[in-house]
């Protein structure tokens, strides 16, 4: 599939933090603006992809405590 560019002229604002990453990409790379721009851009269209599914994190606390009940619940840390 072969892909042609698309030119488009548009004023656009960029926050900050945005402005100050395509002024590092641009010093860094001697790059232009728009091929800046769109670095910054493609970065954000792949972020997370290729990335496994979330998985929580959890360590043993050294008691566990079955919270379908909230009664037992208390009562078991009103003994501690």
């Amino acid at each position: 599939m072969k892909h042609y560019p698309v030119h488009m002229r548009t004023t656009v604002s960029l926050a900050p933090d945005v402005a100050s990453e395509v002024a590092k990409i641009r010093r860094e790379r001697g790059v232009g603006l728009s091929e800046a721009l769109n670095e910054l851009a493609r970065r954000g269209m792949t972020k997370g992809e290729g990335a496994g599914p979330f998985v929580q994190a959890t360590y043993p606390m050294g008691m566990k405590v079955d919270v379908a009940s909230v009664g037992e619940v208390l009562d078991v840390l009103d003994d501690r």
